[in-house]
């Protein structure tokens, strides 16, 4: 990770860590890059923030100062923005969101001609840029940049997501919790669209309550509106819409891992799963693995983080892969993690198959998991501390077969991260507690 982009994008608390200057300069560099032999065009989308529209005009000020034509997509979702980028011949795509985080944070996501997280050597000259590092002219003339309303792009993308659907939604009853972000301008006009019997709650955004006790980071508001409700199923979407967590008609919840579950068992029955293999992180459950090996299905795992994901999926020519946390990429369909797109999916498996999200996750068995963090001196020097990596080879010798350990540090503060699953809470607490007193030891 850089000094100031790091897996997504460029985050932090809005003109503290993130400032209006640093939007400015991102404008400026992105508009100079990609107007070296042409006039570039480069398309924005924000979330429902407060400081969205700050950032916004301040990354058109830049963008158009160094000669690039700035299309605003207005309050849209990161995979709209993606989308557009690539079927649109854009040269580049900016997202501006700090996704579940707070509405006090906000971020810039950058996105290459193909719709995919911008490439790391890029994102590291703009840092040099940031930092003073480079010198970059003013465009003059008819070389200044313009800007347009794009509202349109945002439109295309809500046909082509209804074009996806393979059945109406006729007389189901879907509940939507928007999260009070991107989803409150997208997800309705979706499902209304393909005949649900759509009921929404948190999309009345006001700047200051994205993700407040609401969306996928809360996924119990959505569990309690969809009993109440008697709803054949639930989406909660996070702040800029690129996550699903679902609720089943019995108000079970539906994480990432069992979403690849029955995407992935489903995509096999049809003979579209490529490679027979679903991509996940290291922190997929235990059980998802389990479950996965008696459907017969191949996995791999990566790193911690969406953008690890998509370059597997990308560079074996996969279809399906994702988080726990509710970030599934269908690369048939899309680049990046698309909430919206993921509840169309999950639709798509309950009516051809004539089935509940219950029934079609019933084979999945999730075993308990505890992950509790430490914080050290020295997070390096503690992973690998004789005492701590002695502990750590009991347990996994206990656990042989029926569970597992993982061990790592935080990539961006001064922790170790101990997350153990076994077939009971006892055992997690009892397997967790034996390494966590050996770090706690370390000077």
């Amino acid at each position: 990770m850089g000094k100031y982009f790091g897996t997504d994008g460029f985050r932090g608390k809005a003109n503290e860590v993130l400032t209006v200057e640093h939007a400015y300069k991102v404008g400026r560099f992105l508009g100079w890059y990609f107007s070296k032999d042409h006039k570039a065009r480069i398309v924005i989308g924000k979330d429902t923030r407060r400081s969205s529209y700050m950032f916004e005009y301040a990354l058109v000020s830049g963008l158009t100062a160094s000669g690039a034509d700035a299309y605003l997509l207005h309050v849209t979702t990161t995979p709209s923005v993606a989308y557009v980028v690539r079927t649109e011949g854009f040269d580049c795509g900016i997202m501006i969101s700090a996704s579940h985080n707070p509405f006090d944070d906000n971020g810039i996501k950058v996105l290459n001609g193909n719709g995919q997280k911008l490439e790391a050597e890029v994102e590291a000259q703009i840092e040099n840029y940031i930092d003073g590092g480079l010198d970059i002219e003013f465009a003059t003339g008819a070389d200044i940049g313009r800007t347009v309303d794009y509202a349109v792009g945002r439109n295309r993308y809500i046909g082509y997501l209804i074009s996806i659907a393979t059945r109406s939604f006729k007389d189901k009853k879907v509940g939507l919790d928007c999260s009070n972000g991107s989803a409150s301008s997208i997800a309705k006009n979706v499902f209304d669209a393909l005949g649900a019997k759509t009921y929404v709650i948190n999309d009345t955004p006001d700047g200051t309550n994205i993700n407040k006790n609401c969306g996928s980071t809360h996924i119990e508001v959505l569990q309690k509106y969809v009993k109440e409700n008697r709803l054949d199923v639930g989406f909660a979407y996070d702040g800029d819409a690129d996550r699903c967590i679902a609720v089943d008609e019995n108000g079970d919840v539906v994480d990432g891992d069992a979403i690849m579950y029955i995407c992935g068992t489903y995509m096999k029955e049809c003979g579209q799963l490529k490679g027979n293999t679903i991509v996940t992180t290291v922190m997929s459950n235990f059980g998802l693995y389990k479950s996965l090996d008696e459907a017969g299905i191949n996995y791999e795992k990566t790193a911690v983080g969406d953008k690890y994901v998509c370059e597997n999926i990308m560079a074996n020519g996969y279809c399906l892969g994702g988080e726990q946390s509710g970030h599934i990429i269908f690369s048939k369909h899309a680049t990046t993690g698309d909430g919206i797109l993921t509840s169309l999916k999950l639709m798509e498996a309950m009516l051809e198959k004539k089935s509940t999200l219950a029934t079609l996750r019933r084979d999945l068995k999730i075993y308990p998991q505890l992950l509790v963090n430490v914080r050290v001196s020295d997070k390096e020097a503690a992973l690998n501390d004789a005492n701590v990596q002695a502990a750590a080879k009991k347990v996994e010798d206990a656990l042989g077969d029926g569970g597992r350990l993982l061990l790592r540090t935080s990539g961006t503060e001064p922790l170790v991260r101990v997350m153990v699953e076994a077939d009971s809470h006892e055992l997690c607490e009892k397997y967790v507690k034996m390494i966590t007193d050996e770090l706690e030891k370390v000077e």
